[in-house]
């Protein structure tokens, strides 16, 4: 092992060090010292210096002696890149600089500055020539009175050494690009003068070259050795040779800088040094990072940074795989080839010349250059991150870092300023030890420092030897033994690292307070300012020497320290002697065969005696007044976010930490507690709750009021303007600079605050202890909570800020406030807080004092996100675990995130934090981002009993519930700990089985002793499911749920799901690092999550947004399971809903195609029957096309996850819809073929007459066609013969009567026992008309029945008279008293019970008529007497279940409203049958065209014509039959598809309804809705469909369609007349083959029989008849074109009831409460009934048990309440509306959730109709009834607008 302290050079490269002494020798030169070191000497000494000509110097006797002259203030700042010639300006510059110099006061700090200034050529340093001397004698006497005179102020401003053992190689300094010419350079030389004045230890040799800081420093002067060996200084000197040494020394900066390079280059860091490291290259989620492997060489430097971030301290100690054969770790090992004698190979044993070359061999890169190289590629917020986790890891920091390119010295104080110590101080007080805490920033803190420089190389180790002082068991500082070190170093010489000592408080503690140990790496001679820096600031400098000799090269610094006033303690490596006080705190002990832990505990002692007297102190923050010291923080951009940050703060200074909150920040405050517990109120509401509501609405929108008017405070408006004015680094800092700041505003009053509870804590439970229960227990307890009020007041920090934003955004949106001139734009705040989020800043999710998510603000962030990264896919990661049991510890190991991990300093609430993840490993996920939620801890200690239950069950089910993923953070092993948090989780995890969440989850188990302990794993994993299986049965039980194990509830696998943690800390805190296994297991843990996430799709911000509503809503109501709505569940249903209302539809029209063609054919007697198999086959490829369609969204839509659960079912729905469509048209076919075998007779019969009627008229025509002329002769002719022909042909028909439909209601009621004049009055009212929708039906209630309703026929116990009997003696006074009184006891429900019967007999006997075969046999009178019969017998039955009779006016009434509702279908029904059979209204519907025929014929008409015209009439009527019912279809098709109120699903239809019926403002309307909303949204899609015909745009698409339907219709035919003369021309046949022919052409499209052609047997021209018909379909082809829209209403296929078919066929199931109408697309679905809008009560005539006062509760209110309710009319039991579906069936089928919406729709009718509501139901708004004055203030144009909400 080779010393760190050892000769070595830079970069890996060999050097031989004697020849570098050789040339030393050779080459002596004088440096100009800087005249920062100078700053003490008298104006004298630089007066006598200045006019000395040569410098006399003691003998040279080895390295490290040559003179350095005081004037140089080159120590360079630029790198050096060349050497170039400069114009003649800059040389003239030059020449007066060289000139100023003489004389000049070096130590004056201008003459530096200026001094600078004048020699630097663009941004570069100008090497001064300077020649030096040098005698063998020793000092004058001159001298040495000058030295003597100055050592006294060495402490400050000690002189520049260079180590010439160990710095063997140039360091990089800036050198001019300007070279001069001879007679400048000589003229620069002569004018510089050097002091005289120089002492033994101020020469040292440096391998030719002299050093300032540490650092090579060319001097290109000649020098020359006399034989005394004196040099002499020649001023005129050789000019070549000058230049050759100054091109020599810029050859050798090159050759630094590209080791420098080549450094960064092995590292692959090469791009960072200007593109630097940042946080955003880190904070992503990559693959987890290799253990115990070797890593290439050019990863060690990110590998180093990820174990890092990951607290490993271990980062320091990577193994490295050497890849190229050029890099070894160490020499390798040489083989020779010797001779076979004994003598050679013992010559070869004993030889130390080895002929070995290693100059091309490279060493390992020391751990200490990764670390640097890392910390100088890097942007300071990365090396503040970078800082903050060595120091967590116990390592030492860099103080005092000199630049790698300037070798300017800077002090990286930003990097420090997150850093927190907490320590112990332990003080003797009255022979006791007082132990004190103490938690501040580490830049704040003022401790002791104690400083270790070395001087010259001593052989043992300084940072080993302060490594037993700090920590003997973690090596603080890197030295020499520890794994990885090299002899190669090349960033670490010249840095100063600090470390501090944080006491425990315990008796072993090695100091009783922090100190700080600052540890100067490389030799102290070499780095003077780095050294003189430490000295000063130092409270006790340690110096560490290889000997102690006067008159060595240490001596000069030796004396200086030792006659300084400040506590010197000398180690001397070679001395044997002990600890020797030379005088008062100046000590010196030799380390020559002793013990390092003896060493340490002589050291301890000495330190520490003496820092238990009177000493300086030492605090970070002064490094910033230190000269000379380049402080990060003065970066322009740093101070300008430090600058906006102070001016929040500077507001704030001075004020109680306690009263900030209120003061600055009072929308938080109490105005925010005391929303949510308004808020909270509301889903506890009781009696008159509707009102109750209102009032607390009003007051939430107070207080939202109040919150506006406080919420221009100063310090929010400078944070808002400062995060919307900065740019995105200033902002960075000025977030940063205002975290700091904040943080130490209330460090102070905590720490207080914290003792006096920790005191007051101590002083409860002894009086606990004691069993006291007297008063004196109660006023600590009262005292502690009062603390403990004040330690929660005395939190303040940007969170905070934070959170006062999100509660200006919401009071101003809840209220829609326009920001006011001078105010902040709040609507902006959102984008502000989302662009941080985005960046990496964690937000607050729940509000952890007020307990309560700000979903306003949190909804409005999350849409800002979404607006700027798009609506990404994330993976949600939550954690939860009891608190301080480092879940948010493990999160920033794991991930780097930023959550606060401080104990003093718990998360309190919920935050969230976006990490993106890494393009590495995103091709292995689906999702673009993890999403960590991170929770204050489960069993917080300021909640206690029940409060702490529900809180953390509450807490616990909104984070699961949120999760993907849940880590269940188990500490310690206390099993009683244990069993608490697993039944929160269990009971957690049970609510999300229920509600349908499947999260996931994995249980950390940490702080386990001994998690190596396999034996012991695996039965603590046994423990555990068994555990957890237990919590799972007692969770079921509380959540009505069947469970018998863990696994039951979700899907758990103990071997893989269970990961136990090592200790964090390896030792005990606070100077404990991190446990490696901690790191180990970390990575472990991240393994299984991202194996986890691999097989999760995530989701969708707008979908987290979502859930996180749905769950906090739900909580809010204490029935979670009943409560929860699944908002984004519900929106991607209805996505579904809309897209499978597509599927069937597209099924339907093509179905009404084939049923269409189908039906034509067996009109034209071409089918006479219809099997299944066929309609299958029709419609198979259609139906194939839909279940791809199908297959496509199910795999490819974005929320995939989500519709899995529905996909079976929706593909059994549609392959149902599709089997029932198939037997609809069969149905239907079969009966039209049954009508057309009905009918066939008189189709027989029809035949026969039409040749009959052709004859006789044909006949009838030759008789008078010399009247052809005369029109009214030939009508007459015509119609004489006419009557007579009619009669021969129905000779043997009887005629089909119509029906007397309202006559035969009479006979049947008349016939089942009604009196005439009940009949007649109840027809000639009307009344029956409405029974269905009538309000109140007390009307049709007999008083006359007993009634065994408990407290109405009963008597009391008292003996007073019943109710029913006080009711009859009020008879007396007036009936409607009575019936008012009556009414009272006449609940709700039994007035839906008569509405419900009537609707149910309504169906059956609706059902019973329509199932008589009319249209095929024809009307009879027994179909209504059979109903009839019915009806009453059904009455009789409800009556007797009933608590009361029915008046014979009820049953008189229900038939004829039965009869009323059958009468459209039954006489439509009859029409068709006799349309079909009856001969006499067939012959005479063909008079008009027998006429025509008989007129042609008089006119002498051909056969061709009159045939034509034949064929067209046939046409006319069956184009216009084809061409209505396409373009019924076709419009119905366009309808849905575009028109708003069709293209949607149910709740899309229901809201246009709703909006319609609002508009129109028609109160029977919505009674018909209410009662029959299937009637209603008929009578809609009708008046719809009119409506829509009706506009200028419905016309025009209708007569487009009707258009194009006319020319698919008269191509058809055309063609069919083409092709039927071509054949029969061809084929040389007669009329009836051209009309078989035509006739097979028009089968399939248009109803066309066949016409006999016996009459026609004389036509041979068949083109004349082609043309003839041509010119008939000419004028039906316009006739149709200009058709009437109406005439769709004509024929079989209608768009209204087409659209009723498709949209009413869906669910119409009622709300139990309300009766609002299940708004599901699928008919007999599984899924739970909803509705988007549910309804007051007082809308269905509720009213309150025994009063008349209408109940306007809304149901979403009511089951948030604490009311209850009965379920039925005759119910005992009342049930809390919070467990409604514990009701009954019709109750637990129903999904009812609390809306928090103002559901202005229906408050509005309530408000609009309350007088018909009243007439209505007979009932009053008033008591507990009446209408709240809010909803008196909704317009119409609100209520309608809010159905969109």
């Amino acid at each position: 092992m080779v010393s760190e302290n050892a000769p070595h050079c830079h970069s890996g490269l060999m050097c031989d060090g004697n020849k570098g002494q050789k040339e030393q020798l050779e080459h002596k030169e004088e440096r100009l010292e800087s005249s920062l070191f100078q700053q003490s000497q008298t104006v004298e000494d630089i007066e006598e210096n200045a006019t000395a000509i040569k410098v006399k110097c003691d003998t040279v006797t080895g390295p490290g002696d040559v003179e350095n002259s005081k004037n140089d203030e080159n120590t360079g700042e630029s790198e050096i890149t060349s050497v170039s010639s400069a114009n003649n300006d800059k040389v003239d510059e030059l020449e007066e600089s060289a000139a100023k110099t003489k004389n000049d006061p070096v130590n004056d700090a201008k003459h530096s500055d200026k001094y600078d200034d004048s020699i630097r050529v663009g941004g570069e340093s100008e090497i001064n020539s300077v020649s030096s001397s040098a005698t063998n004698k020793g000092e004058s006497d001159e001298d040495k009175e000058v030295n003597n005179e100055s050592s006294s102020d060495m402490g400050e401003q000690s002189m520049e050494e260079s180590d010439g053992v160990k710095n063997t190689s140039p360091t990089p300094q800036t050198v001019s690009t300007v070279t001069k010419e001879k007679g400048e350079l000589e003229e620069n030389a002569a004018k510089t003068e050097c002091d005289p004045v120089k002492r033994p230890a101020d020469v040292e040799q440096n391998d030719g070259n002299t050093t300032v800081g540490g650092k090579s420093e060319i001097t290109p002067g000649q020098s020359a050795a006399t034989e005394k060996g004196t040099f002499n200084v020649d001023m005129s000197g050789n000019m070549d040779k000058k230049s050759l040494e100054f091109s020599e020394e810029i050859n050798r900066k090159k050759q630094y800088q590209r080791e420098t390079e080549a450094l960064l280059d092995r590292l692959q860091l090469q791009d960072k040094h200007q593109q630097k490291f940042s946080p955003a290259d880190f904070f992503k989620v990559g693959p987890p990072v290799k253990q115990d492997h070797d890593t290439p060489e050019k990863d060690v430097a990110h590998t180093f940074i990820q174990r890092l971030m990951m607290l490993d301290y271990r980062a320091r100690y990577i193994p490295v795989r050497q890849d190229s054969p050029e890099v070894s770790h160490s020499n390798p090992v040489e083989e020779f080839d010797t001779s076979d004698t004994d003598d050679d190979d013992l010559d070869a044993l004993y030889s130390t010349n080895l002929d070995f070359d290693q100059s091309n061999l490279k060493t390992d890169v020391h751990p200490m250059d990764v670390q640097m190289a890392v910390f100088h590629c890097s942007d300071s917020f990365f090396k503040q991150k970078m800082i903050t986790k060595l120091s967590q890891c116990q390592y030492a920091l860099p103080l005092l870092v000199p630049d790698p390119v300037t070798m300017d010295i800077g002090c990286p104080l930003w990097t420090f300023r997150q850093i927190r110590k907490t320590w112990k101080i332990t003080e003797v007080k009255d022979n006791s030890n007082i132990v004190t805490m103490k938690s501040m920033l580490i830049c704040k803190a003022e401790t002791p420092m104690v400083s270790f420089l070395r001087l010259g190389s001593p052989s043992l180790s300084k940072s080993e030897l302060m490594n037993t002082l700090i920590n003997d068991r973690h090596n603080t500082f890197f030295d020499r033994n520890c794994p990885g070190s090299t002899k190669s170093r090349h960033l670490m010489d010249g840095v100063a690292e600090i470390a501090w000592y944080c006491p425990a408080g315990k008796p072993n503690d090695a100091f009783t307070d922090c100190i700080a140990f600052c540890n100067l790496h490389g030799d102290a001679l070499s780095t003077v300012k780095q050294r003189v820096i430490l000295i000063k600031k130092s409270s006790v400098n340690v110096v560490l020497v290889q000997s102690l000799e006067q008159g060595d090269k240490n001596s000069a610094v030796i004396s200086a320290l030792h006659k300084s006033p400040k506590p010197l303690i000398i180690l001397i490596a070679d001395s044997d002697g002990g600890a020797v006080q030379m005088k008062k705190g100046k000590y010196k002990m030799g380390l020559n065969d002793k013990s390092q832990s003896k060493v340490s505990e002589e050291l301890k002692k000495i330190i520490g005696k003496i820092l238990s007297g009177t000493h300086e102190t030492f605090q970070l923050e002064s490094m910033a007044e230190v000269s000379g010291v380049k402080v990060d923080e003065d970066d322009k951009v740093c101070q300008k976010g430090k600058s906006a940050a102070m001016k929040i703060v500077d507001l704030l200074r001075g004020m109680d930490v306690s009263k900030i909150k209120d003061t600055y920040l009072p929308c938080q405050g109490q105005l925010w507690h005391e929303w949510c517990k308004i808020n909270k109120e509301l889903y506890h509401l009781k009696g008159n709750i509707e009102d109750e509501k209102c009032q607390k609405q009003e007051k939430l929108m107070q207080i939202r009021e109040d919150q506006c008017e406080v919420s221009s405070g100063e310090p929010m408006k400078l944070f808002i303007e400062s995060l919307s004015s900065l740019s995105a680094t200033e902002k960075d800092y000025f977030l940063k600079w205002t975290q700091i700041l904040t943080d130490a505003l209330s460090t102070d009053d905590l720490g207080s605050i914290l003792q006096i509870y920790d005191k007051k804590w101590a002083e409860v439970l002894a009086l606990n202890n004691k069993h006291d229960k007297s008063d004196l227990l109660k006023k600590k307890q009262t005292e502690l909570d009062e603390i403990s009020t004040q330690l929660q007041s005395a939190t303040f920090g940007l969170e905070h800020i934070f959170r006062e934003m999100g509660q200006i955004y919401e009071a101003h949106a809840s209220l829609k406030k326009q920001p006011e001139r001078g105010q902040n734009d709040w609507s902006k705040y959102p984008e502000l807080a989302a662009e941080l989020m985005i960046s990496g800043h964690p937000m607050e999710l729940m509000d952890g004092d007020a307990g309560q998510v700000p979903l306003t603000w949190i909804s409005g962030l999350l849409d800002e996100v979404i607006k700027k990264l798009g609506d990404k896919k994330v993976f949600v990661l939550s954690v939860l675990g009891i608190q301080s049991s480092g879940k948010s510890t493990m999160l920033n190991a794991m991930f780097g995130l930023q959550f606060a991990v401080s104990a003093g300093r718990c998360t309190k609430g919920v935050f969230m934090q976006l990490v993106e993840v890494s393009e590495e490993i995103k091709k292995d996920f689906e999702f673009d981002y993890v999403l960590v939620v991170d929770t204050e801890g489960l069993r917080a200690l300021e909640l206690e009993g029940n409060a702490t239950l529900h809180h953390d069950n509450e807490l616990a089910t909104f984070v699961v519930g949120l999760g993907n993923m849940t880590l269940i953070n188990i500490f310690g092993e206390n099993p009683a700990e244990m069993q608490d948090i697993m039944q929160i989780v269990v009971q957690a995890f049970m609510r999300m089985k229920k509600i349908k969440l499947s999260p996931s989850c994995v249980f950390v188990h940490q702080n386990v002793t001994d998690i190596a302990a396999a034996e012991k794993n695996m039965d603590g994993k046994r423990q555990l499911q068994k555990k957890l299986d237990k919590m799972a049965q007692l969770a079921a039980k509380e959540e009505d749920c069947d469970a018998e194990c863990f696994s039951d509830v979700i899907a758990f696998d103990v071997q893989k799901d269970v990961k136990y943690f090592a200790q964090l800390w390896e030792g005990s805190p606070p100077m404990a690092p991190p446990n490696p296994g901690y790191s180990e297991s970390v990575q472990e843990l991240k393994t299984t999550i991202l194996s986890k996430a691999k097989q999760s799709a995530g989701i969708t911000l707008s979908q987290f947004k979502s859930k996180i509503d749905d769950l906090w809503n739900a909580l809010m109501n204490e029935q979670f399971v009943f409560s929860f709505k699944n908002t984004f569940e519900i929106a991607v249903y209805r996505k579904l809903e809309v897209q499978y209302g597509n599927w069937t539809w597209t099924l339907r029209s093509n179905m009404l195609t084939i049923d269409n063609g189908l039906h034509t054919q067996i009109q034209n007697g071409k089918l006479d029957t219809v099997e299944l198999n066929h309609l299958h086959q029709e419609s198979n490829k259609t139906f194939d096309e839909i279940k791809k369609a199908m297959t496509t969204y199910f795999d490819d839509d974005g929320d995939k996850d989500m519709l899995v659960q529905w996909r079976s079912r929706f593909e059994s729905k549609i392959k149902e819809f599709h089997d029932e469509l198939l037997r609809g048209v069969k149905r239907k076919l079969d009966e039209v073929i049954q009508q057309k075998k009905a009918c066939r007779k008189l189709d027989d019969k029809k035949t026969e007459f039409e040749n009959k009627l052709l004859q006789k008229s044909k006949e009838l025509a030759h008789q008078l066609k010399d009247k052809a002329n005369d029109e009214e002769e030939l009508k007459n002719q015509f119609n004489s013969v006419w009557s007579g022909l009619v009669r021969e042909l129905t000779a043997d028909t009887e005629p089909i009567e119509d029906i007397n439909y309202k006559e035969d209601q009479s006979t049947v009621l008349q016939g089942v026992g009604f009196e005439w004049g009940l009949i007649d009055e109840s027809k000639i009212s009307g009344k029956y008309k409405n029974i269905a929708e009538v309000g109140d039906y007390i009307d049709y209630v007999s008083l006359t029945k007993r009634h065994d309703h408990k407290n109405y026929m009963e008597t009391d116990t008292k003996g007073e008279k019943s109710l029913f009997e006080k009711g009859c003696a009020i008879v007396s006074k007036t009936t409607t008293k009575i019936k008012y009184y009556y009414k009272a006891y006449f609940q709700p429900v039994e007035q839906r019970l008569i509405r419900s019967f009537i609707d149910t007999v309504e169906k059956q006997s609706l059902d019973a008529i329509k199932s008589k075969p009319v249209a095929t046999r024809g009307y009879s009178l027994t179909y209504l007497q059979e109903v009839a019969n019915d009806v009453k017998q059904t009455v009789s039955e409800f009556e007797s279940q009933s608590k009361y009779a029915l008046k014979k006016e009820f049953t008189v009434d229900l038939l004829l409203y039965v009869f009323h509702r059958a009468e459209r279908w039954l006489l439509e029904s009859h029409m068709t049958f006799k349309g079909n059979n009856d001969a006499h209204s067939y012959v005479e519907s063909k008079k008009m065209q027998y006429y025509n025929i008989f007129r042609s014929f008089c006119k002498g008409s051909s056969s061709a014509v009159v045939l034509g015209q034949l064929i067209c009439d046939k046409l006319k009527s069956s184009t216009v039959e084809a061409v209505c019912n396409k373009t019924a279809m076709d419009f119905a098709d366009e309808m849905k598809c575009n028109y708003p109120a069709f293209n949607g699903n149910r709740s899309n239809l229901e809201k246009h309804v709703l909006k319609s019926l609002a508009e129109k403002e028609d109160f029977d309307g919505f009674i018909t809705y209410i009662h029959h909303p299937r009637d209603q949204a008929e009578t809609y899609i009708r008046e719809e469909v009119e409506k829509y015909i009706s506009t200028e745009q419905g016309k025009e698409k209708a007569l487009k369609i009707l258009k194009k339907n006319v020319d698919d219709i008269n191509r058809l035919v055309s063609q069919a007349l083409y092709d039927a003369t071509d054949k029969v021309k061809t084929h040389k046949g007669d009329p009836d083959m051209w009309m078989e022919e035509f006739s097979v052409l028009l089968n399939d499209k248009l109803t066309f029989n066949t016409i006999s052609c016996q009459n026609f047997s004389d036509i041979n021209s068949f083109d004349f008849l082609k043309e003839e018909i041509e010119e008939g379909l000419d004028s039906i082809i316009k006739e149709l074109s200009s058709l009437s829209l109406d005439h769709m209403k004509k024929f079989r296929m209608k768009p209204d009831e087409i659209l009723i078919d498709q949209l009413c066929n869906c669910c119409w199931v009622k709300c139990p409460f309300c009766a609002a109408v299940c708004t599901n697309t699928v008919n007999d679905h599984n899924e739970d009934h909803s509705v988007s809008f549910h309804r007051s009560k007082a809308v269905m005539g509720w009213h309150i048990r025994n009063t008349v006062d209408l109940s306007i509760d809304f149901c979403t209110t009511s089951i948030e309440s604490d009311g209850s309710f009965y379920p039925a009319h005759d119910s005992e039991v009342i049930i809390p509306f919070k467990r409604y579906r514990t009701a009954g069936p019709n109750f637990a089928q129903w999904e009812i959730t609390p809306d928090g919406s103002k559901l202005e729709y229906w408050k509005w009718f309530v408000s609009r109709f309350e007088k018909e509501l009243e007439d209505h139901y007979g009932l009053k708004f008033q008591g507990d009834g009446h209408i709240p004055n809010e909803w008196k203030t909704h317009s119409k144009e609100q209520a309608i607008k809010s159905l969109d909400k």
